[in-house]
Order: structure tokens, then sequence, then C-alpha cells
């Protein structure tokens, strides 16, 4: 052998020898050293037992719990345990036959082989546990009933905040994300619960049981000397006012649309509802995957959270965003006014508008008061073609898109529940793509009415009023404000201040004042509460729809911005209701209402019989509502919530 081949062979024997000493070692410990193993080796008759912790309660922001435990069974087998048991028995008590307990049988095997445990039956009701538990003996060692903990949802509200939980899929048990979790284990798949799975979930323990010789426990073995103690979760604290959010499903009830109200100096929300709605007991329990699959079938959409997925053209509630933008490009002063005499007529045909009335657009605030489209269209196209950025296509709709981003649109803001939309801000690349290159101001005029290829969410108009409330700052919106006895920085992104495109305050005071007009004088009177001052805006949405292949003009979308109180915002309102008509009509009272509730608590009496008429307004579709269940099953959730049929 080359004498400079043995440092090499050196080192393979070092190595090795290495290995064989670590792996004696090792062994030593824990055949001599450590008892434990052994002991359990040798104790046939023990019974290793998964002990579940306590998930993470939920409150709100006045620290009721919104979101609690309740205590169901599962009935687990171990395929390869289950042998001479009085299988008729157990057929009889969970009313089965014989074929589909060996269907059960193959199922849990193919799913978990025959040693592992798998679910044989979920969330037993009560009668059939309380028959199980007196005779479980006759199906051991194979069966075993382990406690499940469900969710409870006392104010049967804020479902699509909060989420559900469920079994985990055995495609996720194979994604290495899941790596601690085991078959049988349940995590949050929407909502709250699954953004915060991490921190609500806890620790599993493990407790070990002696077994006689029919195999029943009878106590700890060792004296728990090998036990480990489950860790509950984490509770969270929300932003949200349950009452609030409970009086917006009252309010939006019969409608389509949502509400999102959020409180300016801190991005808490303060209530997110999406209508139609359903009451979160339906996800829990022993009736939920037949609900789930009643829910995703609904005509209605009832699990679609429209406040964050649906995306809508903003109409007039986007009039501020441009107004703001002509201020700080300096294309246009407050003082500024457009002779507006019932069309627009800066493109190659008239753009029709609703005000003939000789002056409405004499300035920024009547302007904004009387919601002239002709007035805010010149803007648009006074911004985008300013000679600075070169016109429309060499710079001019890059820098508005920029601003548009700045202010929340066209991306997601990071709200924590999952699947927000990102709505569409056109681009210069948009609009190459769509027209093939050939595209100017005019093709594009209507974003400054907020109509044509523009589209936001609920939340991003929320958010913006947020900014406008704030004059140019943001915190992202978020539900959860902290985590009892955190460690981590899940929540430090909620509490960074986002400053929006550096816009003055002049601009934004010049805006401000316009909003508040609206609401004193121009097309939100009805928003008006008794003391306070509100910025608003109304808005009339278009809405356009496929019918027989053809784009077909349907019933507009009803919107509605608002803050209040306009001098120091307290709330940030954002309602659409679909296919209702103009933003007075029914969007605005919401807002108003749902402001006033929040401020003071309760609704005066000189507005009750407002409420009165929008709880018991319903513009849903009568077809829409004649194929939906939702009110039969929302109704069967109370009756199994009270224990009756």
């Amino acid at each position: 052998m080359s004498v400079f081949n043995q440092p090499r062979k050196r080192v393979i024997q070092a190595i090795i020898l290495g290995m064989v000493v670590l792996i004696i070692t090792r062994l030593f410990f824990l055949q001599i050293v450590e008892k434990k193993y052994a002991k359990l080796a040798d104790a046939n008759a023990v019974l290793r037992k998964v002990v579940y912790p306590s998930r993470g309660i939920i409150y709100d922001r006045k620290n009721k719990a919104i979101l609690s435990n309740d205590v169901l069974y599962d009935l687990v087998v171990t395929p390869a345990s289950a042998k001479n048991i009085d299988t008729a028995y157990l057929c009889k008590i969970l009313n089965i036959d014989k074929e589909e307990f060996r269907k059960r049988i193959i199922n849990a095997i193919v799913r978990n082989g025959r040693v592992r445990q798998s679910v044989f039956a979920a969330l037993l009701p009560a009668e059939v546990f309380g028959q199980l538990q007196e005779s479980m003996y006759l199906f051991q060692p194979g069966f075993e009933l382990v406690p499940r903990q469900i969710r409870s949802y006392p104010y049967a509200a804020a479902a699509n905040i909060l989420g559900y939980i469920g079994e985990i899929s055995p495609e996720r048990l194979k994604d290495t994300a899941y790596s601690s979790y085991n078959s049988g284990d349940y995590l949050g798949l929407a909502g709250l619960e699954r953004t915060y799975e991490s921190v609500l979930m806890g620790t599993r323990g493990i407790q070990y049981l002696v077994k006689d010789n029919l195999n029943r426990p009878q106590g700890a073995y060792e004296n728990g000397e090998f036990d480990s103690a489950a860790i509950a979760g984490k509770n969270l604290r929300l932003s949200l006012d349950i009452e609030l959010q409970q009086f917006g499903e009252k309010l939006m009830k019969g409608k389509m649309g949502s509400i999102v109200a959020i409180d300016p100096q801190t991005g808490g929300i303060l209530a997110m509802v999406s209508a139609p709605t359903f009451d979160p007991n339906l996800l829990t329990g022993s009736y939920r995957s037949t609900n789930s699959v009643l829910l995703n079938r609904d005509t209605t959409k009832p699990t679609f959270n429209r406040a964050i997925q649906a995306t809508y053209p903003p109409g007039s509630t986007f009039k501020p965003m441009i107004a703001l933008v002509g201020l700080d490009e300096g294309v246009i002063t407050p003082s500024f006014g457009y002779p507006c005499g019932g069309a627009y007529y800066g493109c190659s045909r008239p753009i029709k508008c609703e005000h003939h009335d000789a002056g409405h657009a004499a300035n920024l605030r009547l302007a904004l008061s009387h919601s002239c489209n002709s007035y805010f269209s010149h803007v648009y196209r006074l911004s985008v073609d300013a000679a600075k950025f070169g016109g429309i296509r060499a710079g001019g709709l890059q820098k508005w898109s920029d601003y548009m981003n700045s202010f929340g649109f066209g991306h997601r803001i990071g709200v924590d529940v999952p699947s927000e939309a990102r709505g569409i801000v056109p681009t210069p690349a948009f609009y190459d793509k769509m027209y093939r290159g050939s595209w100017n101001s005019c093709t594009s005029v209507f974003l400054g009415i907020g109509q044509g290829e523009l589209t936001l969410t609920p939340l991003q108009m929320a958010n913006a009023m947020c900014i406008v409330a704030n004059r140019g700052a943001y915190y992202i919106p978020h539900f959860v404000q902290s985590i009892d006895n955190d460690d981590t920085h899940l929540l430090d992104k909620y509490k960074e201040k986002h400053v929006v495109a550096h816009i003055s305050d002049t601009a934004y005071s010049a805006v401000i004042h316009g909003m508040t007009d609206v609401v004193e004088s121009g097309t939100g009177r009805v928003a008006q509460i008794e003391g306070i001052t509100i910025g608003g805006k109304t808005g009339t949405a278009e809405n356009y729809g496929i019918v027989d292949g053809k784009r077909t003009k349907l019933k507009n979308h009803a919107a509605f911005v608002a803050f209040a109180p306009a001098e120091n915002a307290r709330i940030a309102v954002a309602v659409i209701v679909e296919n209702s008509g103009f933003g007075a009509r029914y969007a605005a009272p919401i807002a108003s209402l749902m402001m006033e509730k929040y401020l003071k608590d309760s609704i005066s009496t000189k507005r009750q019989a407002l409420m009165k008429t929008v709880m018991e307004t319903v513009t849903l579709d009568p077809a829409m509502v004649a194929k939906s269940k939702l009110d039969s099953l929302n109704n069967s959730a109370i009756i199994k919530k009270n224990g009756t049929k």
C-alpha cells in the first residue's frame, strides 16, 4: 500500500471506532442506567394514552370568551389488536352493520397501518358514548375511547373570523411542516384557528395506565413516573367587539355583502361581517362533516368571507383617494373647480352624470359632497397626464399606481386571517396587454370615479379610511391584540406604524372637510349621528355579470365608507350591500348604526325605526333565497345547542 494512503486509512478507522464507541455507550445508558424503557418494555399490561392539551381560548376586546372548549369522545381502533371482541354488540351501539364495520377497519389499515390507532367513530353523541363507556371491556384491547376537545361558540357569531378545527389529513401528515402532528390530531383549518395554530394548540402529554385482565385501565403506572403533562394552548385577546359583530350580522341579515370596522389608532379590527353568514356551532361536534358539505354547497356561499375575499369596483367611495393624489401632485388645489353641466366632455364622447345644477363642483369640498363624476374624471386625467411624468404611458399611470399601492390597494394588506384577495390596480403593463399598446387617459378615465378595471376588497376600503382619518398613516389591520404569556414575535408587524406617500396635512384636511360635508349636507346625510362629526363618502358601484354568455348590466352595489369622530377617529367603516342600488339607501345607514353602536354603546330612540327597517329589509335575490338551506341549518344549530329536538 502506498505511504500516501496511510493517513486516509487511519481517518476511516478512527471514524468507525468512534461510531462503535457511541453506539455501545448509548446502549449501555438505555439498558443499564436508564430504567424507563426497560420497565415499559416489560410491562405488557401498560396502556400508553395520549393526553390532548386544552386548546387556547379566544376573548374579545372586553374579555368575553367568544370561543371555548367542550369535550366529546372518539372511538379509535388498532386493527392488529381488534380480535375476539363482541363485534355484533359494537355494531348495535354504533348503529352500523357488519359490512360497515369491515369497511372502517380496512380504511383504518389503509390510512395508518395495522398497528397504529385510527379513528373508527368520531365525536360520539352523548348517548352512544354512555353505552360504550359501560361496555368498553368487551371491545379491548383493539378499541379505546379518546377524549377530543371541540369548540363551542356562545355568541353564535363571527364564523368566518374564528374559523374551525378538524382532524389532520393524511396529505398534511406527509408534509414536513406538520411533522409534530400524529394521525387523529386536530388542528385549525380556517380563520384565526389556522393563523394562530402554533400558539393555540398547546403540547400533548403521555399517560401510562395499568390494565387488569379484562384490559380495563386501573390507575397510573409506577405512580405516574413516566407520564408527561399536557401543556395548554395560549389564549388570544382580540380587538373584536363581539356585541358590535352580532349587531352587524343582524343589520346584514337578508342581504349579501360585508361590513369592516377598524380602530384607526391601532389597526385593530372591531367587526368583520360577511353576509350571509352562519352559526359557527354548525362546524363543531358530531354534525361537522355533514354541515360542512351543506354550507359549501349553499347558493349564498356563507363560507366565502366577502370582507377579504370578494372584490368590487369601489365607485364614488374612491374619490377621496383621487383627490389626495391630485392635491399631492399639484394638479389641483382645494379651490379648483370644474364646470359640469351633466356630462364629462374631455374625451371623444360625452360621459353623462347625474348632476346638472350649476356650481355643484365649484371647488373640491363641493365636488366631494355632491360626488361629481366629471370633476374626479378630470382630476384623474390631470394626474396621469401630467407633463412631469411625460404623460400617462411614459410614467403617469405608473406613478398613479404607486400611490394606490401605498394606500393598500392591489396587494394583500396582511390581515391575520387567511385567504385575503389582492384586488386590481391597473398598471401600464395591464393596459398594454388589454389594449395591445393602444390606450390613453380616456381609455382609463373611469378609474377616476372608482369604476373600470379597478377592484378593492371591503377591508382595503376600510383601511383607506384609516389612512385618511390618520392623515397618512395606518397599522396593518388585525384581530389579535395580544397572546397570553407570549414569547414569540408573531404580533410585531401589527405594532408598526406605516406612513403613506408623505402627502401633506393640508391635502388631508381638504379631503376630510369635503367628507364631513358629505354627511352634513351632501349625499350621505342619512348617516348623521347626533353630537358626532362624521367623515364619509357614498358610492354606487356598477355591477356587470355574464348572463347567457353576454356581459350584462346587473343591479348596482351600494357602498359607504366613513370614520368618526372626524377630528380624532376611533372607528373607520366600509360597507358593501350587493345588488341594492344607491349607497345612501342601505350602506350608509348600516355604517352609521355601526358607528353609533360602537361610540355610544346603544342606538338612540330617534333612530330605532331606522334600525328596525334596515334589519327587516331583504335585498337577496328571492330565487337565491329559495334555493338556500342556510336558515334551516342555522336553526338546527340552535336546537342542538339547547339540547332539544
